[in-house]
């Protein structure tokens, strides 16, 4: 075969390889597009507007310590975030193949939701498009190889829908003032170091176990039966969210490192540890 028709039968080759990944980039963001728009409608308004201690009246010690150090008297009540992060995010559910990622999260705090928009790099040139989601109530868990082959896409059950509120709770150090009283929080003393903290949203209804560190703030949340996915089943498991290096942001104490593991009888196993980059609030107003 002539050079030339082998270069051209190559070039042709690369043109469509860039139109497919081009267009598998624009259907993604079409549909982070359409999940942020039905973010933005399940919004509710928010009361009060500012946080003030009295509120705190009541509280276990711990609790009532940890908003003491994170916020300030009149800090504005949060109704949106947008985060950025970088990361390693493991791919294997038994072993160790942890891939880097970035991604990009927009959070609504009242209705409570998320979108996490993520770009996993499985090898090079090889993307996995990621959205894990809460949304109305409905959990949304999906993943595309560069937005046009579908790796995961599961269906919208209430187990999925109650996994994806307990990482809005479990992630709810990044927006403190949707844990106080005020938002819908409901707390119980355990000890001096801990306490149980209950969400509710529609049908949805948890608990989960917030520790506190020496300096009051709060080092893990846990949930004792998650939905963890093995091949085709879905089996109920202790998950954690840890939270390490905190920082001001915006008049509030934040973490901006952490990991979450799920929690086996053989120990932990982390599949998620990012840092952000970037975080940035609208409040109540």
């Amino acid at each position: 075969m002539d050079w030339k028709v082998i270069l051209g039968l190559i070039l042709g080759l690369v043109v469509l390889v860039a139109i497919g990944i081009s267009y598998g980039k624009l259907r993604w963001d079409a549909l982070t597009k359409e999940l942020h728009a039905q973010l933005e409608a399940a919004r509710v308004p928010i009361a009060p507007k500012v946080f003030e201690e009295h509120e705190l009246k009541g509280l276990p010690a711990p609790v009532q310590r940890y908003f003491r150090t994170v916020l300030q008297e009149g800090q504005p009540i949060v109704s949106l975030v947008q985060v950025e992060h970088v990361g390693t995010f493991n791919m294997s559910a038994e072993g160790e193949q942890w891939k880097p990622f970035v991604s990009s999260q927009r959070v609504v705090t009242r209705r409570p939701g998320f979108v996490w928009d993520a770009r996993i790099t499985m090898l090079p040139g090889v993307v996995a498009y990621v959205h894990d989601a809460y949304v109305a109530g409905r959990g949304i868990l999906r993943a595309n190889v560069l937005g046009l082959i579908t790796l995961m896409h599961l269906p919208s059950t209430p187990e999925l829908a109650r996994g994806e509120l307990m990482r809005f709770f479990a992630e709810a150090a990044w927006y403190p003032t949707a844990l106080l009283p005020s938002q819908g929080v409901l707390w119980q003393a355990i000890d001096d170091r801990s306490a149980q903290a209950t969400l509710k949203d529609g049908e949805n209804v948890l608990t989960m176990t917030f520790r506190f560190n020496e300096d009051g703030l709060i080092e893990s949340v846990r949930a004792e039966a998650r939905g963890r996915i093995v091949g085709n089943m879905t089996i109920p498991t202790a998950w954690e969210g840890r939270w390490r290096d905190y920082a001001q942001r915006q008049g509030m104490l934040i973490p901006l490192e952490g990991e979450v593991a799920w929690l086996l009888p053989k120990g932990a196993k982390p599949y998620w540890r990012g840092r952000i980059t970037t975080i940035t609030y609208e409040f109540a107003r």
